[in-house]
């Protein structure tokens, strides 16, 4: 069955119009209230933090679940593993969105899965013990969490599941492992695709993109100064650190030419160093990647949507991946209206599709195992072998904590995108 029949098939409600809360009639609106909104009330889950330890010293939290301590689930149920946005983490509404029915018991209604929120370094009350941090191209922590979740649950499908610069990161490492990835299947959501046309337009555009892109930047700065001590032990990041700090209102194209500095992975030998943001930008783009990618992937983005303006409509040319477009919805929006209990509120259109297809890849997909190279524990850490420079192994810390909870250090409006 060709992927477009299969998501036709089992994803009916994408066939339906997306329609939008009268009140939230454009992008702009739409994801100004994913932003601002309190959704402290709504989609509550408890969490099980992880804290994994790379080789390079950095520290990545693994929020699970169910707890298990408070349901236990058999060890070959699906895995959800999610990537959240810009300095987002776990808490993110629009992570929970998905994730609390996804994994509320089958006889609530719910899918019944477990899934587990990869942090990124710093974020979501991450420590930060490098002086490495992520961005936009860092496949490699994405890698390292997936080692980790497939050591401890080597019977489960994993699936993935993207949101903003989640999701470019999720499609860049399907297409870099191929055959070989640890996921299944995956899902992006609000996809920014071409990073040089996202960074270049809010940068340059009208007052309202630079807004934007200030508000991104500036939550990448509070992050820095967070943990400046810490990342001062970068030469180029400390050389960058006292002008990045002195600009009054920094765009992300100010800012990524001093954050983004190169990591010592064996692409990033090969292509040298960076000339300019341009180059970083489009060696970190996901768009170019697509043709690559060798599992099922599904990507919805919103034609309104005030961030990402440029979507790849041919996919590539891979019959692999999807990509369905709704006419409305914003930034990791798409709120419409639905009444419930005599009164009108607003719910995210997007989690019933995105339910469908996780139920249809966790469920139907037919997967071989093994997928991808053994791992094997070196003086302690997970690695992978034949893969060098790379392993994880769990640290004390993290702990049970409602989802729900406000993530420490977040301002902002775009803060979590």
């Amino acid at each position: 069955m060709r992927l477009r029949d299969f998501v036709c098939s089992k994803c009916p409600s994408l066939l339906e119009e997306f329609k939008p809360s009268r009140l939230l009639f454009n992008g702009h609106l739409q994801t100004a209230y994913s932003a601002y909104g309190d959704f402290s009330e709504v989609d509550r889950i408890m969490y099980d933090r992880k804290l994994i330890r790379l080789l390079d010293g950095g520290t990545l939290s693994l929020d699970f679940t169910p707890p298990e301590d408070e349901r236990r689930l058999p060890d070959d149920i699906p895995i959800i593993v999610t990537f959240h946005g810009l300095t987002g983490g776990s808490n993110e509404a629009y992570v929970r969105a998905i994730l609390a029915p996804a994994c509320a018991p089958v006889e609530e209604g719910g899918l019944g899965y477990r899934a587990v929120v990869v942090n990124y370094r710093g974020c979501a009350g991450t420590p930060v013990t490098s002086e490495k941090l992520y961005h936009c191209g860092n496949t490699d922590d994405a890698r390292q969490a997936l080692m980790y979740i497939s050591h401890r649950y080597p019977k489960a499908k994993l699936i993935g599941l993207g949101f903003s610069l989640g999701a470019n990161i999720l499609v860049r490492y399907l297409a870099q492992e191929g055959e070989q990835s640890r996921l299944v299947a995956g899902c992006a959501l609000g996809c920014p695709w071409d990073l040089h046309s996202v960074s270049y337009k809010l940068s340059n555009g009208a007052w309202v993109d630079r807004m934007y892109s200030r508000m991104l930047a500036e939550n990448m700065a509070t992050l820095i100064k967070a943990n400046k001590d810490v990342l001062a032990n970068n030469p180029k990041l400390a050389k960058a650190l006292p002008y990045l700090f002195s600009l009054p209102s920094p765009t992300l194209w100010d800012f990524d030419i001093y954050y983004a500095y190169e990591e010592k992975t064996e692409e990033l030998e090969m292509l040298g160093t960076f000339r300019d943001q341009g180059d970083f930008y489009r060696w970190a783009s996901s768009h170019t990647a697509l043709s690559d990618v060798r599992v099922p992937l599904l990507a919805i983005n919103a034609d309104d949507d005030p961030i990402v303006r440029d979507l790849p409509v041919d996919v590539g040319g891979n019959s692999l991946v999807s990509l369905v477009v709704t006419q409305g919805g914003g930034h990791l929006g798409w709120f419409a209206s639905e009444r419930k209990l005599l009164r009108r509120r607003r719910m995210r259109w997007i989690r019933r599709p995105v339910l469908e297809w996780l139920r249809a890849v966790g469920q139907d997909l037919v997967v071989d195992f093994p997928r991808c190279q053994p791992l094997r524990e070196v003086h302690g850490f997970i690695c992978e072998v034949g893969r060098t420079g790379l392993g994880c192994r769990q640290v004390d810390g993290g702990g049970k904590f409602p989802g729900e909870m406000l993530q420490v250090g977040r301002t902002g409006l775009m803060a979590g995108f």
